[in-house]
């Protein structure tokens, strides 16, 4: 894949691109998290968007466990944490919760560019971090089913700059 070419000439870029999916179930959910795993590069920023509960974490586990070949893999919320890192065979992976930021002036101190570089980046609670995420992304909005079954939900998938394509 040639995604982060448009960086170097933003006048290429795409116009953003939207797809709107149910997923029924936890297992829906899971393979969509194994099927966005499957496109991810270093570099590549996946921001995960929805209120409290909507399964922003159980996408990004199914993530990192699919990116480092390991469906046992322990992958905790980064909520107290923050950041935390994973080796995988695709390359470091970063996953980022920023729901306890104050803004985007933060992410320097959580050493966020030193982390980042070179890594794929799951991040939660994403418009804390502001415009120091970067415009190019796939954004990843999740929504209850209302009325639906527990584990029911809608996924608004925004592909943004480079992912466009």
């Amino acid at each position: 894949m040639m995604r982060h070419a448009y960086a170097m000439n933003p006048a290429l870029e795409p116009k953003p691109v939207t797809w709107t999916l149910p997923l029924a179930d936890l297992a829906a959910t899971e393979r969509l998290g194994r099927v966005v795993a499957e496109e991810l590069q270093a570099g590549d920023l996946v921001t995960l968007s929805g209120g409290l509960g909507s399964g922003k974490t159980t996408l990004a586990r199914t993530i990192v466990r699919a990116l480092a070949g390991d469906a046992a893999l322990e992958v905790p919320s980064p909520t107290f944490t923050l950041m935390q890192t994973y080796d995988t065979v695709r390359g470091p992976v970063v996953h980022a919760d920023l729901y306890r930021i104050g803004g985007p002036g933060e992410l320097a101190e959580l050493g966020w560019d030193e982390a980042a570089e070179q890594a794929i980046l799951l991040v939660e609670w994403p418009e804390r971090g502001g415009a120091a995420l970067g415009a190019s992304r796939l954004d990843v909005a999740l929504a209850l089913t209302l009325g639906g079954a527990p584990e029911a939900r809608t996924t608004t998938l925004t592909a943004t700059g480079a992912f466009a394509p």
